[in-house]
């Protein structure tokens, strides 16, 4: 499956716009990640617990939306846009969403 941000796919022609596929991925971050990400701010450098939770909670979104690409007989989504945002009355909830449209190829 061909997953891109372009509107078009250079040298394919694309054959059918089977129409707008999403995936959501809502995750929670535990205090411990929490205390180490704080502890991090302070003394600088990266928070890799935060990166780790956000590139699986990224990855599970674009699994969620090829998959209904998929369903839809696709080869391919185009146009992909990430958008990220945070959740819950203390922002404890991360949420990554992915959309685009899926097409099939000639």
């Amino acid at each position: 499956m061909i997953i891109t941000t372009t509107p078009t796919l250079q040298g394919e022609r694309i054959r059918e716009y089977l129409g707008i596929v999403t995936g959501e991925t809502i995750i929670g971050a535990n205090v411990f990640k929490d205390i180490m990400a704080s502890i991090r701010d302070i003394v600088g450098g990266r928070s890799g617990a935060y990166e780790d939770a956000l590139r699986t909670a990224r990855e599970g979104a674009l699994r969620e939306m090829a998959s209904q690409a998929r369903a839809r007989g696709a080869d391919a989504v185009i146009g992909v846009d990430l958008d990220y945002e945070v959740l819950g009355t203390s922002n404890g909830m991360l949420m990554v969403s992915s959309s685009g449209t899926a097409v099939a190829l000639e």
